[in-house]
């Protein structure tokens, strides 16, 4: 059972050692704007179709409100001719058209409400953006210079120091024996003196 164990423990190692090399900084912070301008254009599209509902319910209200305003024309000329019966009728549908209006004053209430959030949010959703957008910039920034910086104390300690010390001092014995050795080459040698010439 224990070899299953290391064997399990030893993969999952390799597989989180092999995920943290794959995860770039750079593109999840990218990943995460944009997402976030993914949902912005989704709140403003949101809002768009608000507005839209806004300006639909209000065209019906101007047309509600002026075939109300035509009954109550039409009641006073019944009651001019001596009409109380059209006039009444007339009344009724004015006051059909008169309810229709409250209804849609109060659906336009509600949907200037939710344009009202919908702005907020869309405000919110940009201020929040932006600051991401400058945490980015030093985020990217500090880690290239992390980059930069790993590298270049990789190479130094490839460049083992106490080898390249061993090499200067080896090199500096191999000039040692060249130079005894040129010293050597005319020893017992002896040179005439003047007197011997």
């Amino acid at each position: 059972m224990g070899v299953f164990t290391r064997m399990r423990d030893i993969v999952s190692a390799n597989i989180n050692a092999m995920l943290d090399k794959a995860e770039d900084p750079e593109k999840l912070v990218r990943m995460m704007l944009r997402e976030m301008e993914d949902a912005l254009i989704e709140v403003k599209a949101s809002c768009a179709g608000l507005m839209a509902s806004k300006r639909k319910i209000v065209r019906e209200r101007t047309e509600v409100a002026g075939r109300a305003a035509d009954w109550e024309a039409k009641a006073q000329v019944a009651v001019n001719h001596g009409r109380e019966d059209l006039a009444r009728e007339a009344l009724l549908e004015k006051r059909r058209y008169t309810q229709r209006i409250e209804v849609l004053d109060g659906e336009l209430g509600q949907v200037e409400e939710m344009i009202g959030q919908c702005r907020s949010d869309i405000q919110q959703l940009e201020e929040k953006l932006q600051t991401v957008r400058e945490k980015q910039r030093v985020l990217v920034h500090r880690h290239h210079q992390a980059q930069r910086r790993k590298q270049a104390q990789t190479t130094i300690r490839r460049v083992d120091t106490a080898d390249v010390m061993a090499r200067f001092e080896t090199f500096e014995h191999r000039i040692d024996r060249m130079e005894a050795e040129a010293d050597l080459v005319n020893y017992g040698r002896k040179r005439p003196t003047v007197e011997d010439q």
